[in-house]
């Protein structure tokens, strides 16, 4: 069993892991890499004591939460077998999300669906907090078999995500760069926002009162987007205003509307009806992230958004094969009546 001592051995300078989750990580790697096998009775308690220096309670909490896995079985007066060593049957994992909206609801379903019921999920919401996102990886981290992690964009965010074990970590959503290989399935958004506002030029110049754009500071509102927005007015002298959110009753004719968020768009198009502003002639609207209600809702909203159905089917494959994955997701421009 000295290859199980090196695996857990080798996260000894892992930052951030103390010793009881350094001895879960290293024998999850342990049974991933193929050294331990279903049958193989392993070390009692005393010997990884003897081999590691870790303390009993260590050893025995280890134990005991891989027992509750379903991954190590206690045999009575005999010791400990490894009980499943297909990852499928009795992997865990934390999926770390924005929140809960209509987008992240498309992404778990078919993240779900993708995945089969031999994987566990447990859901968690940052909702763009920097302390709850501390929080919630310090929580998981090492008791999890896969992390999958929507990530904030904050300086701390590299270091905190540094802490769980990067083979076994996948990026989704925004990228954030940090140092050393790692996998991610994510999207791009200051390049394709600059191309579409350029492919929607024709468009937006119809609007004689220019465009506003509604980017809200110190949120998930990717300032990317920003960046795109004042690049494209400047380069094509629009008219425009960027505010940090809509006003209701202040829509006006004349000018195109454009936000990310969902419940300024609904009072948006509350406006345009109650004002009776006819959307594609009077007044234009733009909207990030497609779902199949701008599809249908006032004959159709004008969106911009990746396949997050795809970024799920990617990101359960990963979870499946363990095949390293460096993947950004295109982005697909949607023209319908309301630009």
């Amino acid at each position: 069993m000295k290859n199980i001592y090196s695996e857990i051995l080798s996260l000894k300078d892992v930052n951030g892991l103390s010793k009881h989750e350094q001895f879960t990580e290293g024998f999850l790697n342990a049974l991933q890499n193929g050294i331990l096998s279903k049958g193989d009775k392993l070390p009692s308690v005393n010997e990884f004591i003897n081999e590691l220096g870790f303390a009993r309670e260590t050893i025995s909490k280890a134990y005991r939460e891989l027992i509750k896995r379903g991954i190590v079985e206690s045999r009575n007066r005999v010791g400990f077998f490894v009980a499943n060593e297909d990852v499928s049957q009795h992997l865990k994992v934390a999926l770390v999300l924005f929140a809960f909206d209509t987008i992240q609801e498309t992404f778990y379903k078919n993240f779900r669906e993708k995945l089969g019921k031999g994987v566990h999920i447990d859901v968690y919401f940052h909702h763009n907090n920097i302390q709850v996102f501390e929080s919630i990886i310090s929580g998981v981290r090492g008791k999890y078999g896969m992390y999958v992690v929507a990530p904030i964009p904050h300086k701390k965010t590299a270091s905190v995500l540094k802490t769980l074990p990067m083979d076994r970590f996948l990026m989704i959503d925004r990228f954030e760069p940090m140092s050393g290989d790692f996998a991610y399935v994510t999207q791009e958004f200051e390049d394709v926002s600059y191309h579409v506002f350029e492919a929607l030029l024709p468009k937006i110049k119809k609007y004689k009162k220019g465009m506003i754009y509604y980017h809200r500071p110190n949120s998930d509102t990717p300032v990317e987007i920003l960046n795109a927005f004042k690049n494209f007015v400047k380069k094509y002298s629009i008219g425009h205003e960027i505010l940090p959110e809509y006003v209701a009753g202040s829509m006006e004719k004349g000018k195109v509307y454009y936000t990310i968020n969902n419940a300024e768009l609904w009072m948006m198009l509350k406006d345009a009806r109650e004002k009776g502003f006819e959307l594609g002639k009077e007044i234009g609207v733009l909207s990030h992230n497609d779902d199949i209600v701008k599809e249908i809702i006032c004959d159709g909203i004008t969106t911009y958004s990746t396949d997050f159905k795809l970024m799920a089917e990617r990101a359960a494959t990963f979870i499946l094969t363990r095949e390293k994955m460096q993947e950004t997701i295109p982005t697909k421009l949607i023209k319908r009546k309301s630009l």
